[in-house]
C-alpha cells in the first residue's frame, strides 16, 4: 500500500472528515488505515478484548470509551492479540497502557493518553454501531486513515498515490 499521509489525503479529497486533534500516537506503526469496526463501552474493555480476538482482516478498531481518563482500555496483551489476528490499528477515545511495549508493537494505536490502571471486565458495551467523538460520527465500514498529522475518515476506500 502507498504511504498514508493525511495532509495529502485532505488535499486530494476535501470531503473527508477530520477528527479533532486530541489523539496521541502510541503504536509501533506511525501510519495505518483500514475499514472501521466499532466498540462503544465505558471503563469496561470486555468488548475490546472480544473484538481483537477475532480476525481483523486489516480493519481498524474504533473504540468509543467515553473519553475516560480513569483507566486504560488497551494494553500490551490485547495489542499483541490484535497484531496476531490481523488488525491494522486501534483508535481509542480513552486511554491505553504499557506504552513502551505498544511503541514496539506492529500496530497503529492512537488514544487520548496513557493510564496505568486496567479497566473493569463486566461484559458491558456494544459493537458495530455508529460512534461519535472528536467532532465526527464514525460508522462501521467507513475507511479510517491515521498518521502523526491526524486521523481522517472517508465513506469508502480512497485511491492513494504512490
Amino acid at each position: 500500500m502507498s504511504a498514508i499521509i493525511t495532509p495529502d489525503i485532505c488535499d486530494a479529497h476535501p470531503d473527508v472528515e477530520v477528527l479533532d486533534p486530541i489523539f496521541i500516537n502510541f503504536g509501533g506503526r506511525d501510519a495505518f488505515c483500514g475499514p472501521i469496526r466499532t466498540v462503544k463501552c465505558f471503563e469496561d474493555n470486555s468488548r475490546v478484548k472480544e473484538a481483537v480476538a477475532e480476525p481483523g482482516e486489516g480493519a481498524v478498531l474504533v473504540v468509543d470509551a467515553g473519553g475516560s481518563q480513569r483507566c486504560a482500555m488497551l494494553g500490551d496483551m490485547l495489542a499483541e492479540q490484535a497484531v496476531d489476528n490481523g488488525w491494522a490499528g486501534v483508535v481509542m477515545y480513552g486511554c491505553v497502557r504499557d506504552v513502551d511495549v505498544l511503541a514496539e508493537t506492529d500496530l497503529g494505536v492512537q488514544a487520548l493518553g496513557s493510564h496505568p490502571r486496567k479497566s473493569e471486565k463486566r461484559g458491558e458495551g456494544v459493537r458495530d454501531i455508529p460512534v461519535t467523538f472528536a467532532g465526527v460520527t464514525l460508522k462501521p465500514g467507513q475507511w479510517l486513515y491515521a498518521d502523526n498529522n491526524g486521523i481522517v475518515v472517508a465513506d469508502e476506500r480512497l485511491p492513494l498515490e504512490a
